[in-house]
């Protein structure tokens, strides 16, 4: 067991206590975090708000300033705040109420704010002796009740006066405008939503308990920002985070390509992720282009007015827009990331994480309490207004008499009880009357009034003794501020457009500065490459050297890569950009890329991500490989098949995803075999596997194709296609048969 703190009392009446100093800092530490947690930091799930916050409203309430009567200086509320409720400093109290106001930072404005409340850009709002300020409609449903005993009250920190625990809060204020805040050990991040979806939320939940968080997230998108942009978080993702009550979401700018004269263009940002101050996103761009990290882009200027524009000019008009908005993204706060931790106090005193859900069910239990409370204390005002309407019905029917006493009594009010069987309210109530009213009490208005009152109390204390119906009003309550804060009202349509997850975008600067025209490599069999202008080039247009010929002709962009796979099983990387231009013969391949003088280029085409390549030796080994695995970042090279010093790489083609049958055919014997492509392994580098068996011969050509469109062959100019292809069918590494009759002496498909 721990030992016991003791005491021991000195001469001058002081305490020392005899206790471990980790002890006593422990102790004192936690009541400082506790206090931290729940009276600074942590906002309540009931109405969403902190101690500050729910003071500066209740101030605003009792200062009256509803949303139809002039503002007040923000002077005086904060005064009285700091004065009755909030022992603290002015300004931070100031700081609070400015939050509340500002349109860019909550999402439903609970203060409406007169004067300089500050601005996106992050400049700080007037003095608040210059700043007048009022409640909105929503702060004022937030506060709908609480003089009907809605809520519990206490002692504020004087104990002059009372001060709510916690907003009767009819609007779900915590989802709907979020909250943040940094505790001891703990912290809460919760983004805005929309109310009209979290008001159809709780609709599934009233008509189905057991309704699963994927059932809500149908309706509740993702969060909605009071300053718009694009939510690109994948649904998956946003479905975790509201299961667990901890994620995140990646919001992006709004932007659009504003066409300009002679073809140029710049992008105009409308809206910027939330929390992201404008000034310091532009400063932060333009140290991009000063530091020169962002290249593609050559000035940014800000036109703001009321709405935001910003302006992105590019460095050239080839530039691709969709290229320098993802390198924009990657670079600056254009993107940005709100983290969603939703860990709140639960009835206000345990703090705790939780999930949508249970966010939602915690605020219609509370409006629940809410409800109840306020009928019973209406109930309780019916009571009593019908018990003293009984009694003036009395004074009505024996008003000379009551008089008599009045006058001649110098107690008339044990008299009158005694007298008409009384009870001391309706006594005290028809003593309190004057004369004048007397006059114009008329039966019938009593009546009405006393049958209107009798059907209310009837009604209430149904609703009391029903928690069905109890239910049914709170389902009332909520269609009803799902009206007001419907999409089709400029409070309530949604302003944070909930988008698909962007595929990523290899950023290439120098290809984006590239302006992109059509172009045909010319490469010969001598290996001189040269690219000339444009698609569908006579063959009369190319010329070469004494004793050369055509041997690669590929049609592309100038932005495009082009891959030289060669004999010694490497494949090479070519820059588009890169290749000699003009009438001349181009230049040797060598010097572009290291091809060794005893290799030569087997096959050229147009790099392209995602396809699948057949590459054979000599020998007859071969496999299938990615493109994603043949791109070379070096003049060397990526070496991809193995050959050895006797053998060479001798055939490359792409293969078309339809086709599900591979032909192959022997140099010498002249041997055909066809077998089912999937034996042919897909593998990143390595020997290959035997496709044929060879005696005497080796490999002559392959050809890949769909065995219901058959296989076919090029005779002269003619296509041939072969009759009855699957007598040829074998296995894989097996000898073949002959060709059918007419299959060109060459041995080549075409």
């Amino acid at each position: 067991m721990a030992k016991k703190p003791t005491s021991t009392a000195t001469t001058d009446n002081q305490i020392i206590l005899d206790q471990p100093m980790t002890a006593l800092l422990s102790e004192r530490y936690l009541s400082y975090a506790l206090s931290t947690i729940m009276a600074r930091s942590l906002p309540d799930v009931r109405d969403g708000l902190k101690p500050v916050h729910r003071r500066v409203l209740y101030a605003m309430y009792q200062l009256k300033l509803d949303p139809k009567l002039p503002p007040k200086k923000s002077a005086r509320v904060v005064g009285d705040v700091i004065g009755k409720f909030h022992p603290h400093g002015d300004q931070s109290v100031y700081d609070a109420l400015v939050r509340l106001a500002q349109d860019f930072a909550v999402r439903y404005p609970l203060v409406d704010g007169q004067g300089n409340f500050g601005n996106i850009d992050g400049d700080n709002p007037a003095a608040m002796r210059y700043t007048e300020s009022r409640l909105t409609a929503t702060a004022m449903a937030l506060l709908e009740g609480i003089d009907e005993n809605a809520v519990d009250f206490r002692a504020t920190y004087d104990g002059e006066t009372m001060e709510p625990i916690v907003m009767p809060a009819n609007f779900p204020n915590l989802l709907a405008n979020g909250a943040s805040g940094i505790a001891v050990g703990m912290a809460t991040s919760i983004p805005p939503h929309n109310v009209a979806e979290l008001c159809e939320a709780m609709e599934i939940i009233l008509e189905n308990r057991d309704a699963t968080i994927e059932d809500l997230c149908k309706v509740i998108k993702g969060p909605d920002f009071p300053t718009g942009g694009l939510l690109v978080e994948p649904k998956d993702s946003i479905l975790e985070s509201y299961r667990t009550g901890k994620g995140s979401f990646r919001v992006r700018s709004r932007w659009v390509k504003e066409d300009l004269k002679n073809g140029n263009w710049q992008i105009v940002i409308t809206e910027i992720p939330y929390q992201v101050q404008k000034a310091k996103l532009v400063e932060q761009i333009a140290n991009l282009i000063t530091d020169k990290k962002m290249t593609l882009l050559d000035d940014v200027r800000d036109e703001s007015a009321e709405d935001i524009r910003l302006i992105l000019v590019p460095k050239a008009k080839t530039i691709e827009p969709e290229l320098l908005m993802e390198a924009m993204f990657r670079h600056s706060d254009l993107e940005n990331r709100f983290s969603l931790n939703m860990n709140v106090l639960d009835n206000g005193i345990t703090p705790r994480v939780m999930n949508i859900k249970e966010v939602l069910l915690c605020w219609m239990e509370h409006r629940k309490v809410v409800l109840v409370r306020r009928s019973q204390n209406r109930l309780d005002d019916v009571i009593h207004r019908l018990e003293v309407l009984a009694g003036y019905l009395i004074v009505f029917l024996n008003i000379d008499e009551v008089i008599k006493i009045i006058r001649e009594s110098d107690e008339p009010k044990p008299k009158l009880m005694k007298a008409f069987k009384l009870t001391e309210v309706q006594a005290e109530a028809i003593l309190n009357m004057r004369l004048r009213s007397l006059r114009k009490l008329e039966e019938i208005e009593l009546r009405r009034e006393h049958d209107s009152l009798s059907k209310e109390k009837d009604q209430l204390e149904k609703l009391l003794a029903s928690e069905k119906k109890q239910w049914a009003a709170i389902g009332s309550q909520i269609a009803e501020i799902k009206k007001t804060y419907a999409a089709n009202t400029p409070l309530g349509a949604r302003r944070s457009t909930v988008t698909k997850a962007p595929s990523p975008i290899a950023i290439d600067i120098q290809a984006a500065m590239i302006e992109k025209e059509p172009i045909t490599v010319v490469c010969s069999a001598k290996g001189w490459i040269r690219a000339q202008r444009g698609h569908d080039l006579a063959h009369g247009d190319f010329k070469y050297k004494e004793g050369d010929r055509e041997q690669f002709l590929v049609e592309g962009q100038n932005t495009d890569k082009y891959i030289a796979f060669a004999s010694n099983g490497r494949f090479y990387t070519i820059a588009g950009d890169r290749l000699p231009t003009g009438r001349g013969f181009g230049e040797p391949v060598r010097m572009m890329v290291d091809v060794p003088s005893d290799a030569d280029i087997v096959s050229m085409f147009v790099y392209q991500p995602d396809q699948k390549y057949l590459m054979i030796a000599r020998d007859g080994r071969g496999f299938i490989v990615s493109s994603n695995d043949i791109l070379a970042q070096t003049k060397n090279g990526k070496q991809i098949m193995s050959v050895e010093s006797n053998d060479d790489a001798v055939f490359c083609e792409r293969v078309d995803p339809s086709h599900n049958h591979l032909a192959i055919i022997a140099k010498g014997t002249r041997k055909m075999l066809i077998f089912k492509l999937d034996q042919v392994p897909e593998m990143a580098k390595g020997k290959g596997v035997s496709l044929q068996k060879y005696k005497d011969s080796e490999f002559g050509d392959a050809k890949s194709f769909n065995m219901k469109a058959g296989l076919t062959y090029l005779s002269g100019t003619r296509e041939m296609s072969v009759p009855n292809a699957k007598e040829w069918i074998g296995e894989r590494a097996a000898v073949g048969k002959l060709p059918p009759n007419g299959f060109p002496r060459s041995g080549k498909f075409k």
